[in-house]
């Protein structure tokens, strides 16, 4: 009886290892966005980083404003003004001339065509 017993506690036992051991937890395949996969820079960060760069810090200073009264500016915004500010930023064409600027071109390529 002995014997039956170790068998079946055996038998028992296999099935239970092979069933924990063979249990898979099913996988999960998502698009996850940008603001998950990389830590986001708050709005304010990112304005004192634009306003650190050479390029816009010298602008700056040509126009009367210093890189470190441009900072304290941007620190003394709230938190709705420095999202606004750089949405504006954000919609600024990068680089490149803008709509008007382009339509200023055409036009004066026209005017020396016909006058040639």
């Amino acid at each position: 009886m002995t014997n039956n017993i170790r068998r079946f506690l055996g038998t028992v036992a296999a099935v239970g290892a092979l069933g924990i051991g063979s249990y898979t937890v099913p996988a999960g395949a998502e698009m996850i966005g940008t603001g998950r996969a990389m830590p986001q820079r708050s709005e304010r960060e990112r304005m004192r980083a634009l306003v650190a760069r050479p390029e816009v810090a010298q602008k700056l200073e040509t126009l009367g404003v210093l890189s470190k009264d441009a900072q304290a500016r941007i620190d003394a915004l709230t938190d709705s003004e420095i999202v606004s500010l750089a949405g504006r930023i954000d919609a600024l064409p990068a680089g490149a001339m803008s709509d008007q600027n382009w339509l200023l071109v055409i036009i004066i390529i026209l005017l020396l065509v016909i006058a040639l």
